[in-house]
């Protein structure tokens, strides 16, 4: 019988959750809500399976110890979070139920509805700026905003075919070091965009278009552009 972690909901929670877990259980696996399974199950290297809110728990393997086992609910929808953590209650009465909740009233009705532990999304999100905050570049950047009168500059900078970062993963980057900017956010040729410190994003493949939200000062942006590509007024 295994020590699982099973973490059911799909969402940059959920691989974040996954990728610290991975250390300390024999097995992590995240269940996605919905039909679109198949597309991600060689997006990530943690196992994907779907379930649905039924109370047919079938897909959990027989071969997980459901007593020594963990599980969080992350679905982003407040409703459907509390009925699956009734469904599992019901179903699993000595599982280790973990829940994120986005108010609290929420929070009080997955108590309610069996979850151990609920854990708030501004805590979490709290938790994630205070790891950002200990890069010494984002410290100074911070402080300077706040506190003096600032020369910073905020830019988008598109990346130009054939420079030298095109075709790399965003993890093996520091920019912070090379050029002294802070890169906040990617937007993608749909214009949607990415926070460039959610775990889904760092291992994006740099491609020819893709546009970066950077802070820093003047002649440090400047340096930026000229070595990744141009100006996006």
């Amino acid at each position: 019988m295994k020590k699982a972690a099973l973490i059911f909901g799909y969402n940059d929670y959920a691989l974040e959750i996954a990728k610290n877990l991975k250390s300390g259980y024999e097995k992590v696996t995240i269940y996605a809500l919905g039909s679109e399974v198949d597309a991600l199950k060689n997006s990530h290297d943690v196992e994907i399976k779907s379930f649905d809110l039924s109370d047919n728990w079938s897909n959990i393997d027989e071969d997980t110890d459901r007593e020594n086992s963990i599980a969080f609910c992350v679905l982003e929808d407040s409703a459907e979070n509390i009925f699956l953590t009734i469904s599992l209650r019901s179903s699993f009465e000595n599982l280790n139920i973990i829940a994120l909740s986005n108010n609290k009233q929420t929070a009080s009705k997955l108590q309610m509805a069996g979850a151990n532990k609920v854990i708030p999304l501004v805590q979490t999100t709290a938790e994630m700026i205070a790891e950002m905050l200990q890069k010494p570049i984002v410290k100074e950047v911070f402080h300077n905003i706040l506190f003096q009168n600032s020369t910073l500059k905020i830019a988008q900078v598109k990346m130009n075919e054939g420079n030298i970062y095109v075709g790399k993963e965003i993890s093996e980057i520091d920019w912070s070091i090379k050029y002294g900017v802070v890169v906040l956010a990617l937007v993608h040729k749909d214009m949607s965009s990415e926070f460039i410190y959610s775990y889904k994003i760092k291992h994006h493949i740099i491609d020819k278009d893709d546009v970066f939200i950077v802070v820093g000062y003047a002649k440090d942006i400047k340096e930026f552009e000229e070595m990744t590509g141009s100006r996006c007024d």
